[in-house]
């Protein structure tokens, strides 16, 4: 996409979430889940995590909720730990 200027990763990620679904998908599926901004893209969204958690992204998934936001599910290369990572976060 010609002239997308990349977002700034603070904005792109709003918050990270922590639910009993999403524990388990971290856990089994080595995923985070994290609200962002609405205009964000998936190269945004991979680009923020790997440059606020230091980590690699393998993949990621979007939703937008019934209550207009947009969910991100973040999958992390197997050499990293999305547990890890929510315990640096102080969600886990």
């Amino acid at each position: 996409m010609e002239g997308h200027k990349t977002m700034d990763p603070h904005e792109v990620i709003l918050y990270p979430l922590m639910t009993e679904a999403t524990s388990r998908l971290l856990e089994k599926e080595n995923k985070l889940v994290f609200i962002t901004n609405i205009k964000a893209t998936k190269k945004d969204i991979k680009r923020a995590v790997e440059e606020l958690y230091n980590v690699k992204v393998s993949k990621v998934n979007t939703v937008i909720t019934s209550k207009g936001k947009k969910k991100a599910f973040v999958k992390l290369e197997p050499n990293y730990s999305a547990t890890d990572v929510a315990i640096r976060l102080g969600i886990l």
